[in-house]
């Protein structure tokens, strides 16, 4: 009897487990795993867009951004320092210190531009990218980098000359394409009257395109023949330059010696005419006297661009 009591007993505490064990509630799945960390998305330290830009004012002047691929300019040169490290260029890129770029007010961006040192013959590439310099009488800034390369970052301004070579690579794919006519001649007219003014010197490898019409200025000699560079390599070149230049403000050149009397006499000031060959076309230049410092033709730009006149004023640079 007490076998069977046994063997009983245990088919019942079978029976009894496996009821349990049916009844048991099931435990919960596992939560899923939580999806990957999107990765911040990296903006190429070049990004940014080939820009023209409509007219602004700063410091109650306007400039007018537009296609110039004939631009040929002599005057003075400045550059900017760390306080723009990493801040966002006019056309979406970011400033970048140690490479060889410039801020020029009225060029479009990005084109590359020769910019030849003309008080040492030392002249490099760059890619202009931002809008700058306003300071009156400086018509480009350049990087540290540039400033290094072109020998003038001690003194902080040098006497240039601004050559347009051609658009520059946009993100690393090559130059944009052209900018739809429609585009890039819908800027409204300028306020101020026309001034004709003197083709520069064409210096050999700079240029993609015939001379223009800009402010005269110095006649630069020939170039050696291995200057073709049209990229911001950093390669600097060695070019002849005039032993010596002068510095002027000038405001204006006319091929009418009757406009340029006129606006010599609205303005104040030493003024003279002075006259140029251009093309077989005779110039006639309102300017002053050769000045000694650019600090001198700073005061100078300073007084005639305070009278209604003078709006147009820059300093060039010339012999």
């Amino acid at each position: 009897m007490s076998v069977r009591f046994d063997r009983f007993a245990l088919v019942g505490a079978a029976s009894f487990l496996a009821v349990g064990c049916a009844s048991a509630p099931r435990p919960a799945p596992p939560p899923p795993a939580p999806p990957p960390p999107q990765q911040p998305v990296q903006v190429p330290p070049r990004a940014g867009v080939y820009k023209i830009g409509q007219p602004y004012q700063i410091d109650n002047v306007w400039y007018y951004p537009q296609e110039q691929p004939t631009y040929d300019e002599t005057g003075i040169a400045s550059w900017y320092g760390p306080n723009f490290y990493g801040r966002q260029t006019a056309n979406g890129e970011i400033y970048d210190g140690n490479q060889f770029t410039a801020a020029h007010k009225t060029l479009p961006m990005p084109v590359n531009v020769r910019v030849t040192n003309l008080e040492n013959g030392r002249s490099i590439v760059v890619r202009v990218n931002d809008r700058g310099p306003f300071a009156h009488g400086r018509i480009i800034d350049l990087s540290r980098r540039a400033a290094e390369a072109l020998n003038m970052v001690q003194q902080g301004t040098a006497r240039v000359r601004v050559t347009y070579l051609g658009r520059a690579d946009l993100n690393g794919a090559g130059p944009a394409d052209d900018t739809p006519a429609e585009i890039a001649n819908a800027l409204p007219a300028r306020p101020a009257g026309q001034v004709d003014s003197a083709a520069l010197d064409v210096l050999p490898g700079a240029l993609t395109a015939p001379p223009p019409k800009p402010a005269p200025s110095v006649p630069v000699p020939a170039a050696p023949a291995q200057l073709v560079s049209t990229e911001p390599t950093g390669r600097v070149e060695q070019v002849p330059v005039p032993a010596a230049t002068r510095l002027y403000v000038q405001v204006g050149a006319f091929s009418n010696i009757t406009n340029a009397r006129r606006l010599m006499n609205s303005l104040s000031g030493d003024l003279m005419i002075s006259t140029i060959q251009r093309n077989g076309q005779t110039l006639y230049r309102v300017r002053t006297a050769p000045l000694a410092t650019v600090a001198e033709a700073d005061a100078v730009l300073a007084r005639i661009n305070a009278q209604p006149g003078g709006v147009d004023a820059r300093i060039v640079v010339d012999q």
